[in-house]
């Protein structure tokens, strides 16, 4: 990354406002053509910029994307913890994980079909995925602390709380790879049936 830093440690906002433009412009590229199509001259000329100043930004398209889901999944962090607040019981954190995720995708489609593009091809430097079991310790560490609280309060039954984060992950991401196919279907009603499931799985 190239971008020039400012003092403190922090972009200026100018640096930050091309940067989420480059983002934006990566998000609508990748989910209109796919991924092998996503050069940087094509999100360049769709975001109306040259391509050397998404260089100057990002050292190469890798970064580029790696950004791209960085940027996606905090949002989606920060709009499920935001609904998180003041629930009180392990099974309202539970269906509000669920719900409130379904909720926030439900009106950024574009971002998921581009986060598909992204996990399905982009490589490491020994050609293996970058994205999918491997790099989601951090959510999977997540949900377990959640169903560890409801087993400690007693609203959950024992169960083991690895193979339910795991379960939990797999299921909301069938949900969205489900819907980005059949945009018809329904996501809030697949989200609640989901956190029904679920909740009945661990009572």
């Amino acid at each position: 990354m190239r971008s020039e830093i400012l003092p403190t440690g922090q972009r200026s906002f100018i640096e930050e406002a091309r940067r989420a433009q480059i983002i934006a412009a990566a998000i609508e590229v990748i989910a209109a053509g796919g991924f092998a199509k996503a050069s940087l001259a094509a999100i360049a000329k769709h975001a109306g910029i040259s391509k050397g100043v998404i260089s100057y930004h990002f050292a190469g398209k890798d970064e580029l994307m790696e950004e791209v889901v960085n940027q996606i999944y905090d949002t989606i962090a920060e709009r499920v913890l935001t609904s998180m607040k003041g629930q009180e019981t392990a099974t309202e954190l539970l269906r509000t994980q669920v719900l409130s995720v379904a909720g926030h995708m439900r009106g950024h489609r574009t971002q998921l079909q581009a986060l598909g593009e992204i996990f399905h091809n982009l490589r490491d430097a020994a050609g293996k995925p970058r994205y999918g079991v491997q790099s989601s310790e951090e959510l999977y560490t997540s949900l377990e602390r959640l169903y560890e609280l409801g087993q400690r309060t007693g609203e959950f039954r024992s169960f083991d709380i690895r193979v339910m984060a795991v379960t939990h992950s797999a299921a909301i991401d069938a949900m969205f790879e489900y819907w980005v196919v059949h945009p018809e279907h329904d996501l809030d009603a697949h989200a609640i049936e989901l956190a029904d499931l679920l909740e009945s799985a661990v009572k």
